[in-house]
């Protein structure tokens, strides 16, 4: 049990999970690309002793591996999984009160607890510009917080109680932002703290904010839990790390008193400033848009305080391990959210927010003459209106028959549907609806489309596992190259517009038509290069579903429409790169070069097996 980060990055240097680099770093650009080399390694934890420009140090890696994750909470994992069990099936505690009194005594323990408003002694006020200011990719607009604990209080019911601690990047310098005195938040209305803001401002007031970094691990992994109602983020950050949340208020702000910085400031009724671009986990960048502007009150470090931070890019990166904590934290939470549901997963290699693939039941085929999606596509609806499921674009369902399923094999899964799905019935599009901020496939901020391709019952067909003769010289849709059995990536000319795209690839699929029926090639994906697309399932998964919008980027060989249902022969999916995607993340070539210097003989990454 860690009483603050600097316990927790003793305990794993002693047990051969960290390393320390001596050499100075520069925080832009270098220190980014060193965490990026050695987490892809599967390598140790970092701590960087001597940042450029910052007399702080600053760690990262922390949660590169899961096994260093469970390591990090191996003493407190098992009360905080029990509890987080309890609050999802709270029926077991009635049936077996005994069993569980020990459960609920650690959640009673772990409640947070109010110290003297008065300033920690271990604290010295300090500015922005003292900080390690992380600069990770290219064109990032400046330096960006990427662990942070962005702590505010309901304004109708003030208190740490009814607080929310999320995560939401904060911007620390550039664009129009002044130093030391303005950063920015990028956070959307529908969450718990805009939620906040908007009460504040419908009271006129200024959202009083503070910004938690470091401290715990258990507080960082908190401010992304998607815990259950009545479970609040600093009593799990106590139940995780064995020690209560210790806080204080200094100037009407909630200080954390473990943490080893604290940002305090105020958002104020309508005033934004743009922000970013940011190197985002879609594996591009996230433009520049206008978000809440924070007014810096203090700012504040512990004495040896240690800045943590990650690097978001194109999955897997640090935060796959955050999401498969939280799995494993949460367990069951959906299936008992969703009655019917066996699985969701938010598939990693798609950037989590396009791709669901989703095992449900289907109790209603015994009453059907022919067995088809009946029960499945009501769940699908359920999925696609749950919390962060929402984001979704695309939906793979189907029911688990004769043979048990397992939706993180991806390649397995994606066959089994595609042997089953008949698609002149099984596609279901939602339109003019809602995805990802970070998504730019869409047709605005926010704005996109949904597509549930749902499949159950026998057999329909056999999927090629070569390129089937339909696809050879086809003109402009060259190099045809088989992903996965089911389906094929073809290479067409660059896109220009959607008028001009809707031509050719109608054009296109009437070609195919022509050559003959191809029932066992069900998906046909035109790409900018399909040679890297189809190089690796990973590459097939990030490409297609980051890179297109159902109702725009659909098309069908034999496409008609039947009482509103459209309907196809093979389905084609448009993933070239259209002008209003957001380019993707490229790493500066001169500073990979520079940072090979660490790994040489003799310097302090020199041991590592990369």
């Amino acid at each position: 049990m860690y009483h603050n980060l600097e316990q927790c990055i003793v305990d794993l240097e002693k047990h051969g999970h960290l390393v320390r680099v001596h050499e100075e770093v520069d925080p832009h650009l270098e220190m980014a690309a060193i965490h990026l080399k050695v987490y892809e390694a599967g390598g140790p934890a970092l701590l960087f002793e001597n940042v450029k420009g910052s007399t702080f140090r600053a760690v990262s890696n922390l949660f590169g591996t899961m096994e260093r994750s469970k390591f990090i909470f191996r003493k407190t994992w098992e009360a905080a999984e029990s509890v987080v069990a309890l609050r999802n099936d709270p029926v077991k505690a009635l049936k077996h009160p005994l069993r569980h009194v020990r459960t609920g005594l650690a959640a009673v323990k772990a409640l947070p607890l109010k110290k003297s408003s008065a300033l920690p002694v271990a604290f010295q006020e300090i500015t922005v510009s003292e900080l390690p200011l992380i600069q990770h990719w290219p064109d990032d607009g400046g330096a960006f917080v990427t662990l942070p604990q962005v702590y505010s209080e309901d304004p109708d019911k003030p208190g740490i109680m009814n607080a929310n601690l999320g995560m939401y990047r904060v911007q620390l310098n550039g664009n129009d932002y002044e130093l030391n005195e303005e950063i920015g938040l990028h956070y959307q209305i529908h969450r718990g703290i805009g939620v906040h803001q908007e009460k504040a401002t419908r009271k006129g007031e200024p959202l009083k904010v503070s910004i938690f970094i470091g401290g715990p691990p258990a507080h960082t992994l908190a401010a992304v839990m998607p815990l259950p109602e009545g479970l609040s983020e600093m009593t799990f950050a106590g139940l995780l790390s064995g020690r209560r949340f210790r806080y204080s208020y200094i100037d009407g702000f909630c200080i954390s008193n473990d943490a080893d910085f604290v940002i305090t400031g105020e958002i104020y009724p309508g005033e934004t400033k743009p922000e970013g671009p940011f190197g985002d986990h879609l594996g591009y960048y996230s433009l520049t848009h206008d978000f809440p502007l924070m007014k810096i009150h203090k700012v504040y470090a512990r004495q040896n305080a240690i800045w943590p931070f990650t690097v978001v890019g194109r999955p897997p990166q640090e935060d796959t391990s955050f999401g498969a904590l939280i799995h494993e934290l949460t367990g069951d939470a959906v299936r008992q959210e969703i009655p019917g549901v066996k699985e969701v997963h938010a598939v990693d290699a798609a950037g989590v927010h396009p791709l669901l693939f989703a095992i449900g039941s289907e109790r209603y085929t015994p009453y059907q003459q022919v067995k088809q999606p009946a029960e499945i596509l009501t769940i699908a609806n359920r999925i696609l209106g749950t919390g962060q499921l929402s984001l979704a674009k695309y939906l793979f369902i189907t029911a688990e028959e004769k043979e048990p399923l397992d939706t993180h094999k991806e390649k397995q899964f994606l066959t089994y549907i595609l042997e089953r799905i008949d698609l002149h019935r099984d596609i279901h599009f939602q339109t003019n609806t809602t995805i990802d901020t970070l998504d730019y496939s869409g047709t605005g901020l926010n704005t996109g489309s949904k597509v549930i391709f749902a499949a159950c019952g026998e057999k329909k067909r056999e999927l090629c596992t070569e390129v089937p003769g339909q696809l050879k010289e086809l003109g402009d849709f060259r190099n045809p190259r088989l992903v996965m059995p089911g389906i094929v990536a073809v290479q067409g000319p660059a896109f220009s517009t959607y008028s001009q795209a809707d031509k050719e690839l109608r054009d296109f699929g009437a070609a195919i038509q022509r050559k003959g029926a191809m029932p066992s090639c069900p998906m046909i994906i035109v790409c900018d290069d399909s040679e890297f697309l189809s190089r690796s399932i990973n590459n097939f998964l990030w490409v297609t579903f980051t890179r297109s919008n159902p109702s725009h980027d659909i098309y069908g060989v034999n496409s008609f429409y039947e009482n509103k249902h459209w309907s196809c022969d093979n389905v084609i999916l448009d993933v070239r790169s259209k002008p209003h995607h957001a380019p993707p993340l490229i790493a500066d070539p001169d500073v990979e070069k520079k940072i090979q210097q660490l790994f040489s003989k003799g310097a302090s990454l020199a041991g590592l097996k990369m």
